[in-house]
Formats: structure tokens, C-alpha cells, sequence
């Protein structure tokens, strides 16, 4: 009974349709979403939740349905359907979902027909029912658009095509190694097109339209960077204030989204927002005025994020090249008692801000303190000495150290600009 159901699975499959049986209008096609999830609609109705991406039926539809232009090679489909599994009989396998694939189909209303055809090792989508896929229509749009001859024409038709990417491409399918790729070269098609918007929109000055796309773009494909385009039109269109909100609004957001300014792709994302904001035309009284610190203390030393602090470094490296100050760079690690520095742990981060604190209370106010990573500041000491770095050093520890606590600081020093002998002694914690 076994071999006679597999020999009946094998020839649906493989059988070619009757004439009879072909669909006969445009409106019979299968519509199917691949961008932000994955969906399929077949005369106006939804049959995503009788297959579900992440099962086996789901998979093979997902991958038979977008690869249908050139079939799916049987290895990419024991990949994609089995993963690493150990399975017994691999033909009987497939053709078992192939065959519950195509009952599933039938039920949930597609014409019968033999959905899928096989050719030596590769299998097909059949042509009988045609599939209009959302990926596959912002790529022909996006070729299109490439076409055209007019700036203006190619700018809206450059548009419209962006707009068909509404979301990454299947997303939460990490494991499955070809939509991985997939996910990432559609990525990139949409990045192309947005980069294309931005040359064509800048040089025709519809910097609306730059505008209305990027925040579009910043919502499908979040945290890529988009903003910059933002900040740009804003700034093109005058709307300076709108533009200064924006800048603060996305610093924040990344650093609720990646942890803090000193990480690299925050750093980076700040230097390109940085690049296109700038402020409306004003006097130097009033500029003045931005440029001063907010706080009302005037006591404790200046916190400011990494970023700030290393442009702020490289201008005095430069300015004590013809000053000739003395200006020294202070590590302070938090240790453990055996004076190994701490690297996590819920006890770290309430420490840490307690070093901060004792920092900012211990350094002059004209000195600069940051975070540059979990149990560990720099601070800048500005027109001081040797002598009076290790002054610094006993204030923070007086600040900082509480009773028996096993936990103390090491702190390292150098000079701002380096000579042979200006590298000075870390001081370690006392045992």
C-alpha cells in the first residue's frame, strides 16, 4: 500500500495538466507577500494561516514560489525543508510535502492542477497559475525606473518603487541560508534606490520628496541610517528647528537601540547626521548662547559622551602643539581585589555610575570626564602636573570607596602630547 501511495504522490506531481484545467483570466493569480512576513491571497482570499511560514509546507511554498523563475535544485530543498536533520529516505520525504503542499492548496481553493513540476533534479512552480510577488514587483520597478531617459520621470518612478519595499524580506527566517542572502541582496536593491533619490532629488532641489521618502525608508528599514537623508532635506528646506529635533530625537533612539554614544555604529551614525546639520543664520551673541553649557552648576567637572570627548582631545592635541600645556589623559578602571578589572554583572553598572559621580566631584570644572566603557572613564586634566594628577587620583578615591568594600580603582596617565619620558606609572590598587 506504502509503494502504490508513493507511486500516485510521484505521478500528480510529475503529470502535466489538461488543457480544461488552466486557469483562463489575469485575475486567477496567486498574490503573495514576502516583505515583512508571508502571506498568500488567491481570489481575494488569505490562505497564509493553512500553511504557516516556518513549517515544512510553508517553507517549500516560500521557496518554490520566489525561486519559480529558474526552479529550486533538490539539494537547496533538503536544505531548506531539513536543515541539518538526519533523515532516512529524503525522496519519500519530499515527496510527502510536496504532496501535502498540494492538497493544502486544493483545499484552501486553488484550481486543481499539478502545482509543482519536476525536471531531472530541479523543481518548478507551474505555469498554469500565475504569482505576482511583491519582492519580484519592486525589482522590475526599480529596473524600470532605471530606464527612463527624463529626470523627472525617473525620479517619480524611483519613488514608486521604493515604496513597494515595505519591509524586510521574510523576516525571522534567520536559519534558512538562502533567504538570509535573499534578505540581504533585496536590502541592498532598496539601499541602491534610495541612493539614487537622493543624487536625482538633491540635483533637481525636491528636497520634500527627499524628505517624505527617508522617513518612509526609516520606518521599513529601521536603524540603516535614513535619518542623515532626513537631516539633509530639512536643512536644504530651511526647516532648521525640525531638523535640530530630528538630529536629537534618532542620537536617542540608537543609543536605546545599540546601548551607548561610544559604540561604533552610534559613533558613525552621529558623524553622518552631523555632516548635513546646520543651524539658520543668526549673530554670535546668540550663537554664543547655544554653545554654552545649560547646567546652572558651575561646580564638578564637564560629562560628555565619547564622541564629543575624542573631537575635543584631537583639538587640544592640535592646540598643544604651539601652546606647550600640559594637559594629561587619566584612565580610571574599576578592580576588582585582586585588581582585575570588572566586565559585568548587574554590580558593575551601579557602580559605575557611582564612579561617574565621583569623577565630576573630584575633577576641577575645567576638566572632562566620559564613559568609555562599562568600568571604565577618561577624564582630561587641563594645566595641571604630574604631582598633582595623583592630588586627583586620592580625591576620586575618597569620592568613590566606601568601608570594607573589595572593589578600588586603577588608574593609568599620559600626557596629552607624548615625549620619551611622558608615559607616567599606572598606578595600581593597594592588595
Amino acid at each position: 500500500m506504502a509503494e502504490e501511495r508513493e507511486s500516485k504522490e510521484n505521478d500528480e506531481i510529475r503529470e502535466k495538466p489538461n488543457e480544461t484545467d488552466r486557469p483562463n483570466s489575469a485575475n486567477d493569480a496567486l498574490y503573495i507577500t514576502t516583505f515583512g512576513g508571508f502571506s498568500m491571497t488567491y481570489n481575494g482570499k488569505p490562505l497564509v494561516e493553512r500553511m504557516q511560514g516556518k513549517t515544512q509546507v510553508g517553507l517549500l511554498l516560500q521557496t518554490m514560489l520566489h525561486n519559480r523563475a529558474f526552479g529550486v535544485d533538490r539539494n537547496l530543498l533538503i536544505q531548506t525543508l531539513f536543515d541539518d536533520r538526519d533523515v532516512e529516505d529524503l525522496s519519500h520525504s519530499i515527496r510527502s510535502i510536496l504532496y501535502s503542499s498540494k492538497k493544502k492548496l486544493e483545499a484552501a481553493g486553488l484550481p486543481k492542477t499539478n502545482y509543482f513540476i519536476q525536471k531531472d533534479n530541479v523543481y518548478y512552480w507551474t505555469d498554469d497559475i500565475p504569482v505576482v510577488e511583491d519582492a519580484e514587483c519592486f525589482e522590475r520597478a526599480y529596473a524600470a525606473a532605471g530606464a527612463e531617459t527624463d529626470d523627472e520621470a525617473r525620479l517619480k518612478a524611483l519613488l514608486d518603487a521604493a515604496h513597494l519595499y515595505t519591509g524586510s524580506f521574510l523576516p525571522n527566517m534567520e536559519r534558512v541560508v538562502w533567504i538570509h542572502k535573499e534578505r540581504a541582496r533585496l536590502r541592498e536593491v532598496f539601499a541602491a534606490c534610495l541612493r539614487d533619490i537622493d543624487e536625482l532629488a538633491s540635483r533637481l532641489n525636491h528636497y520634500k520628496s527627499l524628505y517624505e521618502i527617508s522617513l518612509y525608508a526609516a520606518k521599513v528599514d529601521p536603524f540603516s541610517k535614513w535619518e542623515v537623508l532626513s537631516i539633509k532635506a530639512l536643512v536644504a528646506l530651511n526647516r532648521y528647528d525640525e531638523a535640530e529635533a530630528l538630529y536629537n530625537k534618532t542620537i536617542d533612539s540608537y543609543i536605546l537601540e545599540f546601548g551607548s554614544k561610544s559604540t561604533e555604529y552610534v559613533r558613525e551614525v552621529i558623524k553622518e547626521l552631523g555632516k548635513y546639520m546646520t543651524y539658520q543664520y543668526d549673530d554670535i551673541d546668540r550663537i554664543q548662547v547655544k554653545l554654552k553649557t545649560q547646567d546652572d552648576e558651575k561646580r564638578g567637572g564637564y560629562f560628555c559622551t565619547f564622541p564629543v570627548f575624542q573631537e575635543l582631545y584631537r583639538t587640544v592635541e592640535r592646540v598643544m602643539m604651539r601652546s606647550g600645556d600640559h594637559v594629561f589623559l587619566m584612565l580610571c578602571t574599576i578592580v576588582d581585589s585582586k585588581g582585575n578589572p570588572l566586565t559585568g554583572g548587574p554590580k558593575l553598572d551601579e557602580l559605575s555610575e557611582r564612579l561617574a559621580e565621583a569623577l565630576i566631584k573630584s575633577v576641577r570644572h575645567s576638566d572632562t570626564v566620559t564613559k568609555y566603557g562599562k568600568g571604565q572613564y577618561l577624564v582630561l586634566l587641563f594645566d595641571t602636573s604630574k604631582e598633582n594628577c595623583s592630588v586627583v587620583q586620592r580625591r576620586i578615591d575618597s569620592n568613590f570607596l566606601q568601608g570594607r568594600q573589595r572593589i578600588s580603582l586603577e588608574y593609568s596617565v599620559n600626557k596629552v602630547i607624548l615625549s620619551g619620558m611622558d608615559k607616567l606609572e599606572t598606578k595600581k590598587p593597594e592588595a
